[in-house]
């Protein structure tokens, strides 16, 4: 969803920990799954549990088949961390608990009506995540497309490779994840904390980052930055 922004590694907690209710362990292990693999909303409710669940365990790679990936061109496979593999083992026994089974072919995230022959609707299972948003006290244009983005940004921020992140989200080209990834967000508050003028209770930035990298950070994503320079330059000739 265009707009949509990213969540923190902090909001990621605060999401997790507010899901309730019947199904809060499916819906939960939606947002989890989602947050560790970057994969569409489409797809994630297009998985069957065999797509996930083989032999006993959680699948190490996760594939995407050409048949649910948007355009049906290339199928792609996605690592799972402990935090995916995690989220497939609690929904693999809430299937156990709620059906008395686990066949490969039934859908993965199953709506409630039909026996779990259905998956959720993408309607519903936007429904689910924007009530968790909430219930977290989280603010922003937050929807189904945060968690992507948010598995984009943190990919990007641990490896520093573009083209890592773009096979990893099925872009066709790297523009496309170079305006996916927009601005950080993380960075971003904290260069704006650092901006406190009048405030007494100025909260301090990300330890280890100097004021010339924020600017720079902020030049290189086109903010236009002259004001703030300007304001630097003041600053340090008032401490001298």
């Amino acid at each position: 969803m265009k707009g949509t922004r990213p969540l923190t590694p902090k909001e990621i907690k605060q999401v997790y920990d507010a899901f309730d209710g019947k199904c809060l362990i499916r819906n939960r292990a939606l947002f989890q799954l989602g947050i560790s693999c970057g994969a569409r909303i489409s797809e994630l409710l297009a998985l069957l549990i065999g797509d996930v669940y083989q032999n006993g365990a959680a699948v190490t790679d996760l594939l995407f088949k050409k048949n649910i990936v948007k355009g049906g061109e290339v199928s792609r496979a996605v690592p799972l961390n402990a935090d995916g593999r995690s989220a497939i083992d609690a929904l693999i026994n809430w299937h156990q608990a709620d059906y008395g089974s686990i066949p490969q072919q039934r859908v993965l995230f199953p709506s409630r009506v039909g026996q779990g022959n259905c998956a959720m609707s993408r309607q519903y299972a936007h429904q689910v995540l924007k009530d968790a948003f909430e219930k977290a006290g989280l603010n922003g244009k937050l929807a189904t497309h945060s968690l992507r983005k948010s598995y984009a940004q943190r990919l990007y921020t641990a490896t520093g490779d573009i083209y890592c992140v773009q096979e990893m989200l099925g872009h066709k080209s790297v523009e496309t994840t170079q305006a996916y990834l927009g601005v950080d967000y993380q960075k971003l508050r904290s260069a704006s904390d650092e901006m406190v003028i009048f405030s007494e209770n100025k909260q301090k930035g990300i330890k280890g980052i100097s004021d010339d990298t924020l600017l720079i950070e902020l030049a290189r994503r086109g903010f236009d930055i002259g004001d703030l320079v300007s304001q630097k330059e003041r600053n340090q000739t008032h401490a001298a």
